[in-house]
């Protein structure tokens, strides 16, 4: 390829003035030989460049096509067919008796609307999820599981066996291939004793994804929510955006605090396995408490079970799906993200009947479904007892490292106690004595060490000072030199 050629025309050079010729240009042009791109083409994208950006103002008379050709080391044809392009675009216009011209007003005016999009466009609001991990340190970071169990081997034959399937020319069940739909229906039955057929499963991209086809799907505008307080922020601002009203309903230690006197709704949304962020487990009492709300008020509910194949000191309660068989009330939204790695981007929901047509709507008009060579991979693996091993594996090693964060902190007690620390992958560390948690966090990212505080998961101010601690991303001994900071920092 010939080397670029540069027009010795200078934006140091005299500027043309409107109305008046000028041999040169107030823009260097570079045009280089061999390209794809031919000479006039290149020329009438740097020449239309420049009046956009107003550096060729509106008036400005351009040099003739002898002369510029001249300049650049082209025919003359070169420059009268970047002219012609132009001109026809109608960014220059040629003139009888004045040459070629930037007509007024071409440029662009910064700050107008082709800079900030629509007048009525809402401002931009960060959505309420964790940011990058920080570079160095330990980061006890919710909802990221361990990738160290992994079975590299099985993980590489699924996606094997994935690319020897046939390829489909379409984009197959929007519901989810069949295969995995029996997999997963028969995963959740032995993972959480739930008895789904596959019929009535319909595989998502995760539980955000689940939300957001259930708000598509079955929740009439303007629906009453009844949401947990603190709870899961990134699906409460899914409802928000959908244009919902979220009522936050208190928690404690037995989960949603659901009542008589609880307000009717059309929907509520829990996290009954192991509430998010607090970690407590709905008590059963309470859980056949919200069924008899979502049956008297003609009522639906998500229950999300983000994370409960992760149990260690407590047998596993009965889904709320599962105590309302046959109620047609509850939709259970299960994710792999947590089981396998968050990059597989594949969840479930099981659904009554009645709602699965509309679901499976949603999900047609939404993106068509899931990408079948995921399906394929995550099938393989489901039926070949590789996840069944691999769910064994993960709750062995969080098990280890929750026991040594747990082993760790509990000398800090009555100044800090731990909570939710009988299933799921992080626990709650609260805070006495006056102590707060911000100015705590803050003292331990100087160390090293990073954690975020319970009021980040809150719609309204909270009294608690408490520091929320994911572990499912941390080995042992990283649980063990995190909690020494937290010690150390927290100890008199």
């Amino acid at each position: 390829m010939v080397a670029p050629h540069t027009a010795p025309l200078s934006a140091q050079s005299s500027s043309p003035l409107p109305g008046g010729r000028t041999d040169e240009l107030p823009v260097p042009v570079t045009l280089v030989r061999g390209s794809r791109e031919p000479l006039h083409a290149q020329l009438a994208a740097q020449l239309r460049a420049a009046v956009l950006s107003g550096t060729l103002p509106g008036g400005s008379a351009l040099p003739g096509t002898r002369t510029l050709a001249a300049a650049l080391g082209v025919t003359r044809g070169v420059v009268a067919d970047a002219y012609a392009a132009l001109v026809a675009d109608g960014t220059l216009e040629a003139t009888v008796g004045r040459g070629t011209l930037v007509p007024p007003g071409a440029a662009q005016v910064p700050g107008t609307s082709a800079h900030r999009g629509p007048a009525w466009l809402p401002a931009y609001r960060p959505p309420p999820v964790d940011g990058p991990l920080p570079e160095g340190g330990i980061v006890f970071r919710t909802g990221v599981p361990a990738t160290q169990v992994l079975d590299v081997r099985a993980w590489r034959q699924a996606w094997a066996a994935a690319a020897r399937a046939p390829v489909s020319g379409d984009y197959g069940d929007p519901a989810g291939d069949p295969e995995l739909r029996a997999a997963l229906s028969a995963f959740v039955a032995r993972q959480r004793g739930l008895a789904a057929l596959p019929e009535h499963v319909v595989v998502t991209a995760g539980s955000l994804h689940a939300l957001n086809v259930i708000m598509r799907a079955v929740l009439p505008p303007g629906s009453a929510v009844l949401f947990e307080e603190p709870g899961y922020r990134a699906a409460r601002q899914v409802l928000i955006d959908a244009g919902h009203y979220v009522i936050p309903v208190p928690v404690d230690d037995g989960g949603l605090m659901i009542g008589p006197d609880s307000p009717p709704a059309r929907l509520a949304y829990v996290t009954p396995s192991h509430q998010f962020p607090l970690g407590g487990r709905m008590s059963l009492p309470r859980r056949l408490a919200l069924l008899d709300w979502a049956h008297r008020h003609d009522a639906l509910i998500i229950e999300d079970d983000y994370d409960g194949e992760f149990r260690y000191d407590a047998p596993p309660l009965p889904t709320l799906a599962s105590l309302d068989a046959g109620g047609g009330r509850v939709l259970y939204l299960g994710t792999l993200s947590k089981v396998l790695v968050p990059s597989v981007r594949t969840g479930f929901l099981t659904a009554p009947p009645a709602l699965i047509p509309s679901l499976v709507r949603a999900r047609t008009l939404l993106d068509f479904g899931h990408p079948l060579p995921v399906q394929h991979a995550l099938t393989w693996l489901l039926t070949g007892g590789h996840i069944d091993r691999h769910v064994r594996r993960a709750r062995r090693w969080h098990a280890q490292v929750r026991e040594a964060l747990t082993q760790e902190l509990a000398p800090l007690a009555p100044l800090a106690t731990l909570g939710g620390i009988e299933a799921g992958l992080h626990v709650c560390l609260h805070l006495h004595g006056g102590l707060d948690a911000h100015e705590v966090a803050a003292r331990l990212a100087d160390r090293g060490v990073h954690v975020v505080t319970l009021d980040l998961y809150a719609a309204q101010p909270v009294t608690s000072q408490t520091l929320v601690l994911g572990f499912g991303g941390l080995t042992v001994d990283e649980a063990r030199r995190g909690a020494r900071v937290i010690r150390g920092v927290l100890s008199p």
